[in-house]
């Protein structure tokens, strides 16, 4: 049986097209697959090109950060102490996530006098200016959070992006001897 040209030629068509479409839902998957450099022809002018490509992977900053200093607190009543902070991250939403441990047995949230321990408290809030927050489990990211600033160190845009809350419970203050405490807070944070 013998097929004729007008059907040969649209047989031929639909093969190139159907190769087409294939390699084109294939460069759309494969990323960079499309990259191919090109030659130029020996001529009078000659002309090449290049295909470029980078990979920027996501990255989070924290600064701003200062030493938190309580001083002599009195017993008979809540400590509390927050500062401002920088939380940059490059991700299409700015989002980031945050871990707090602390200097305590386990990571606990515990300052020392050597012999004895006063605990406390972490909160965190993603603006600036707060005296409270969400509370923090040493250990436990809190994760959703999202930052507004344009640089990595805030040196440009908003100069603070979040607050640090550190408190103490008038319990824990006066379960603890007197003597001085002291202790270290790590801040972790992710982009997300």
């Amino acid at each position: 049986m013998e097929i004729s040209t007008k059907w040969t030629g649209w047989i031929t068509m639909f093969g190139l097209l159907r190769k087409g479409m294939l390699a084109a839902c294939c460069s759309m998957v494969i990323p960079g697959a499309a990259l191919a450099a090109t030659q130029g022809t020996l001529g009078s002018t000659s002309t090449g090109s290049v295909g470029i490509s980078a990979t920027v992977p996501a990255r989070a900053q924290i600064s701003g950060l200062t030493d938190i200093g309580f001083g002599t607190v009195d017993p008979a009543s809540a400590a509390s102490q927050a500062e401002n902070v920088c939380v940059w991250s490059n991700t299409s939403g700015k989002g980031y996530q945050v871990t707090a441990t602390g200097s305590g047995a386990a990571n606990a949230f515990t300052l020392s006098n050597g012999t004895g321990t006063l605990a406390y408290s972490v909160e965190w809030a993603a603006s600036s200016g707060q005296s409270s927050g969400t509370a923090l489990t040493s250990g436990t990211a809190l994760t959703g959070l999202s930052s507004t600033a344009t640089s990595p160190t805030c040196a440009a845009g908003p100069t603070s992006t979040a607050s640090l809350v550190v408190k103490m419970t008038a319990a824990n203050l006066q379960a603890a001897v007197a003597s001085t405490y002291n202790g270290t807070l790590t801040l972790v944070v992710a982009p997300q």
